[in-house]
């Protein structure tokens, strides 16, 4: 019977690490599709984004029969309340790299992008969808220091945030109110992407450490050198 259950947990596991795996794809088609106006891609990015959350929905749905019908014992129960908390915040992700996308559709056949904040969205796009891919690569492998790499991505989108806005605020800026509103509008969805990510990425030391990581303590974290979902405790 707990064989049974293991495998469950693992196949929910699974599916979250294909999740993500949808969600980076959908990040970095959002931002081809932005950057080169591809309505067809930008398409494909709207109508797959019911797909993933039928998806979350799917793992959802199994996490809270587990949660049901077993007695999780502390290290499970953790595992699948991050779990719960994880599908969220990529369901949230993949909404908006459809958000992204929308914006694109909307300003076909122009490019919302205007032309002088085309290296600062390429970048920002970059570094987006390798955060979402590095989450998913640490969920997969149960690798804290992988996790904690995200917070090093992290603090580049703050600075090419931070960049754009000198742009968009300076005296010059020569694109009009409408450029400014997309700029501001996407600048924001791909900040909001890798806060979803940084997010994934204390969930997934909590499961693996038992601290939820904050300020110093990802430090600690990393020092651990912990891997590896915990397993049942002993006396179950």
């Amino acid at each position: 019977m707990r064989d049974s259950y293991q495998e469950e947990l693992n196949e929910v596991l699974d599916d979250l690490v294909s999740v993500s795996n949808a969600v980076s794809t959908a990040v970095q088609d959002a931002t081809s599709a932005l950057l080169d106006a591809d309505i067809h891609l930008a398409e494909t990015v709207i109508s797959g984004d019911s797909e993933i959350d039928v998806t979350c929905s799917a793992v959802e749905d199994h996490t809270f029969s587990l949660l049901a019908l077993q007695a999780p014992v502390a290290s499970e129960l953790r595992l699948m309340v991050a779990t719960l908390r994880m599908i969220a915040e990529l369901e949230r992700t993949g909404d908006l790299a459809a958000h992204i996308a929308k914006i694109a559709r909307m300003r076909y056949p122009e490019r919302a992008v205007p032309e002088g904040l085309r290296p600062n969205f390429v970048r920002m796009g970059e570094v987006a969808q390798q955060m979402v891919t590095t989450a998913g690569s640490a969920l997969k492998q149960r690798d804290v220091a992988t996790a904690r790499n995200l917070l090093e991505q992290d603090q580049e989108m703050d600075e090419l945030r931070r960049s754009q806005f000198r742009t968009l605020l300076g005296d010059d800026w020569p694109y009009g109110v409408e450029a400014a509103v997309d700029v501001a509008l996407l600048g924001r969805y791909f900040e909001r992407i890798a806060d979803h990510a940084v997010s994934l990425a204390r969930r997934i030391v909590f499961v693996v450490t038992g601290e939820l990581p904050d300020g110093d303590v990802w430090a600690e974290a990393e020092q651990s050198g912990s891997r590896g979902w915990p397993v049942a405790d002993a006396e179950h």
